[in-house]
C-alpha cells in the first residue's frame, strides 16, 4: 500500500506516519477529536507528567510573539498516577502510539514516575530534562552533560520501555548533551524544546509573563531547530525526533533531511488545528511525486557544502 511509505520506526516502535503531536499542545489526546481521530497521528506525546499533580504557574502564562508564542505554563498536569489509572485506559484504544512525557525536580521524582509508567501500556517514555534540578541550584537537568547523563541513566534502570530524551536548546553545545544521553542508555532523542525568552509590557513596565521568562516556540525557532537536529544527527547513532516551529509539510521534509526520523508538531496547531493532517498528507504526496518508497529515505540526506 502507498500509505506504507509513511511508516517509520523509532527505537523499535513502528508508527503509521512520522508526525507526532508534541507534548503540551495536544492535551492527552482529547483536544482535537471533534476534528479528526487520534489515530490519524503517528503518535501522541501526552501532557508533561510529574509524580504529583501540579497546578502550574499563575497567569498570565502565555504571550504571543512575532512568529511564535512564549509560555510558562509550569507543567500543569494531573499527576502520573491519575494519568495511569484514568486517562491512559481511554488512550490505549485510540489506534495510535502513546508517548508519556515525564518531568521532575529531583532524580527520585523521575524514577518513581517512570516506575509507575513502566507497568502500563504506554509505548514510549519521553524524558523532559528541561526542568530545574532543585538539588543542583535550580539549573535545568539538560544544560550539563553530567546531569543529563545522570537522570537518563537512573531512568534507564527503572524502565524497559523505549526511552526518548527531550533536549533543551539552551546550551552551548547540543551535541555534547546528545552524546551523553546516548551513552547513558537513551534509545532516541527529541529536540528542540523551547528557547528561553522574555517580553516586557511598556505600559506597566513589567514582564508580560507572571513568571518573567518563558519558553519560545513556533516558526521563529525553526532554523535553530534544523541546525541542532543536523548537528546531533552527525554526533549520535540513535534516531532523532525533530521539533521546533514545524508548520508545514515542507518544514517536515526539511527537518527529516536534517536528520530527523520523525517530527513533532506543536505550536502550529494553535493557529491551525489541522496542521498535523496537512503535514501527513503533504508528506505522502511528496513521496509519491518523488518516487520515494519510504519516507525514512529522507532522513539525513542533506549534503553539506564542501
Amino acid at each position: 500500500m502507498i500509505t506504507d511509505a509513511l511508516k517509520v520506526k523509532i527505537a523499535g516502535v513502528e508508527l503509521d506516519n512520522p508526525v507526532i503531536a508534541a507534548s503540551g499542545t495536544y492535551g492527552n489526546g482529547e483536544c482535537y477529536t471533534d476534528l479528526y481521530p487520534v489515530a490519524a497521528m503517528g503518535a501522541v506525546s501526552c501532557k508533561g507528567l510529574t509524580l504529583e499533580p501540579r497546578l502550574g504557574n499563575p497567569p498570565p502564562r502565555i504571550a504571543e510573539t512575532p512568529s511564535g508564542i512564549l509560555n510558562s505554563v509550569g507543567l500543569q498536569n494531573v499527576g502520573v498516577r491519575k494519568f495511569a489509572d484514568e486517562i491512559l485506559p481511554k488512550l490505549e484504544d485510540s489506534g495510535t502510539k502513546i508517548i508519556a512525557n515525564v518531568a521532575g525536580a529531583t532524580l527520585e521524582d523521575y524514577v518513581k514516575a517512570v516506575e509507575i509508567l513502566d507497568t502500563t501500556g504506554v509505548d514510549m517514555i519521553e524524558l523532559n530534562i528541561s526542568c530545574p534540578n532543585v538539588k543542583e541550584g535550580g539549573a535545568a537537568w539538560g544544560v550539563s552533560a553530567k546531569n543529563a547523563s545522570a537522570v537518563t541513566s537512573a531512568v534507564r534502570k527503572a524502565t524497559k520501555k523505549p526511552l526518548i530524551v527531550k533536549l533543551t536548546p539552551n546550551v552551548t553545545d547540543i551535541t555534547e548533551i546528545a552524546k551523553a544521553v546516548e551513552d547513558a542508555g537513551a534509545d532516541s532523542i527529541s529536540l528542540i524544546n523551547t528557547i528561553l525568552g522574555m517580553r516586557i509590557d511598556i505600559k506597566t513596565r513589567r514582564p508580560v509573563l507572571h513568571n518573567n521568562m518563558g519558553g519560545l516556540s513556533g516558526r521563529a525557532v525553526f532554523p535553530i531547530a534544523v541546525r541542532m537536529v543536523h548537528q546531533c544527527y552527525k554526533a549520535v547513532k540513535i534516531p532523532i525526533i525533530g521539533m521546533g516551529g514545524i508548520s508545514s509539510w515542507e518544514d517536515a521534509v526539511e527537518m527529516m533531511l536534517a536528520g530527523a526520523s520523525a517530527v513533532q508538531v506543536g505550536t502550529a496547531m494553535f493557529t491551525d488545528p489541522l496542521a498535523p493532517i496537512k503535514i501527513i498528507d503533504g508528506l505522502l504526496y511528496y513521496c509519491i511525486e518523488n518516487n520515494i518508497s519510504s519516507v525514512s529515505e529522507l532522513t539525513g540526506k542533506c549534503s553539506d557544502w564542501e
